[in-house]
């Protein structure tokens, strides 16, 4: 059985954060969830618990007054994805930026936020990635997939 992962050199374990006034959300961990599975969806990594369980997003209530655009408002919200290079090609960007997106501005009930809503797509290098104390590689991850894949069809044989 051969098992594709992701391509020499990537580590496609994304995390995301998102920055908005206090009150934009009501239900900030709905919201968390919800982009943590639509990036992870748009990286196309198996839905197993490496990915899963490390794949995340982080929302950051920002007191009103702390955040501005030239003209004085305060209703943005920025996003801002960190994942491997290379991970996301250009159809991919394009994808989780609308989704994501369209998931903020569904979570704050207002339709006119996806005028307002940045999002930023940062790439970490090569073993920048750390994760129970290690800088992982993307071979390193690849290989942790490829066990835990490999476990599961194993418990299909044996139950099958």
């Amino acid at each position: 059985m051969t098992i594709v992962i992701t391509r020499e050199g990537e580590d496609p374990m994304p995390m995301i954060d998102v920055y908005a006034a206090k009150g934009t959300f009501r239900d900030r961990h709905a919201l968390a969830k919800n982009l943590a599975a639509a990036v992870m969806r748009w990286e196309r990594v198996p839905d197993i618990s490496l990915f899963r369980n490390n794949t995340a997003a982080f929302i950051h209530d920002l007191p009103a007054d702390s955040l501005s655009n030239v003209a004085g408002d305060s209703n943005y919200v920025r996003v801002q994805v960190l994942t491997p290079v290379g991970v996301l090609d250009r159809d991919k960007q394009l994808g989780v930026v609308r989704e994501l997106t369209d998931i903020v501005a569904a979570a704050a009930g207002d339709a006119t936020l996806t005028e307002r809503t940045w999002v930023l797509i940062t790439e970490s290098p090569e073993g920048g990635w750390g994760v129970r104390g290690h800088a992982n590689t993307g071979a390193d991850i690849a290989a942790a997939a490829r066990a835990e894949l490999t476990a599961i069809a194993g418990k299909k044989s044996a139950a099958g």
